[in-house]
């Protein structure tokens, strides 16, 4: 009989479908499967993982999922998608063109929030003169949300992402530094740029893990971690483009206290169970009629909340 290893700590830093690779804390990296139907691992996640006896290759099983302290998704009807696990932050990078979905921005806003998981926007292509500008004032109502103290709920940052631009590089380690930071962003918005601007060589990297994770077949892997410094106290994980986020693991009346601007209102109003559609004595519905736009609730906001409301109510009931 083949003696057993012990089962490890490990790091899950990248997936392909069920399989995925994890890195153990000496930084060797090796391709392990899940054991039976098991839970899936999630890029982020800290495993506890088994060797292959002797003679048996160099793969690995995953025997466990460790506690998370989140987990960023989103859920339409039909299925989840998970991105990743215990994250510091999830930076959104959208683009001055090609004009980006409001509705799209706000609902990864929202799944962050749900999740408790700080969130950070940035607007790339500030050399584009005229559409930046567009954009930038497009975002006004996200830069004007504060919390209780004053200061900015969303951090929103300029950027003109180019293979040598040191400037955004610094800007961006600023925010980054020692955190784990999920980036996302719809195509066009300059996210390889920005993760090879970071790591040098991820492109590289990338195609050898989906390499291996595809047997040879060389297709970008779902989701890869990036370690930006060599102390591995930094990392970047990147993930596919998205172009639908499904926010049906939300309820409608948590949807309130997934928008700050919206939530700030809501203590306002005159029943604990309003949902801000049409009561009398709504917080919200008069923040939205009579409060000016930088201390209140935008129009183009408080239509994103009413849709969704709609939406996510229409698939329950």
């Amino acid at each position: 009989m083949t003696e057993r290893s012990t089962p490890t700590e490990g790091l899950v830093v990248a997936s392909h479908g069920r399989h995925c690779v994890v890195e153990t804390p000496d930084g060797q990296r090796r391709i392990c499967h899940p054991r039976g139907k098991k839970s899936q691992a999630v890029v982020g996640d800290r495993v506890l993982w088994q060797a292959a006896p002797a003679g048996q290759g160099h793969e690995g099983t995953i025997e466990k999922v460790l506690e998370r302290r989140n987990l960023f998704y989103r859920q339409d009807e039909i299925r989840t998608k998970s991105f990743a696990a215990n994250l510091d932050q999830v930076l959104i990078l959208i683009a001055a063109e090609p004009v980006f979905s409001e509705s799209q921005l706000a609902r990864a806003l929202i799944a962050a929030e749900a999740a408790h998981i700080r969130p950070l926007i940035a607007l790339n292509k500030t050399d584009l003169v005229e559409p930046f500008a567009r954009a930038w004032e497009r975002l006004l109502p996200y830069r004007h949300i504060r919390d209780a103290d004053g200061s900015p709920h969303y951090g929103v940052l300029p950027l003109s992402l180019t293979a040598s631009g040191d400037a955004d590089r610094h800007l961006l380690l600023e925010h980054l530094q020692g955190k784990t930071t999920l980036v996302l962003g719809p195509s066009g918005s300059g996210k390889s740029t920005l993760i090879n601007l970071l790591v040098p060589g991820a492109t590289v990297l990338t195609g050898e893990i989906s390499q291996a994770l595809n047997s040879g077949k060389h297709t970008t892997t779902s989701t890869a971690l990036y370690w930006v410094d060599a102390e591995r106290t930094t990392a970047l994980i990147d993930s596919p483009g998205f172009q639908e986020f499904g926010l049906q693991h939300i309820a409608p009346m948590q949807l309130a206290g997934c928008m700050p601007d919206i939530a700030a209102h809501a203590t306002q109003c005159k029943f604990y169970n309003c949902t801000h559609l049409h009561e009398p004595g709504c917080g919200v519905l008069d923040a939205v009629k009579n409060t000016p736009e930088a201390h209140g609730i935008s129009a183009n906001r408080y239509k994103i909340y009413s849709d969704l409301f709609a939406e996510l109510g229409h698939t329950r009931y």
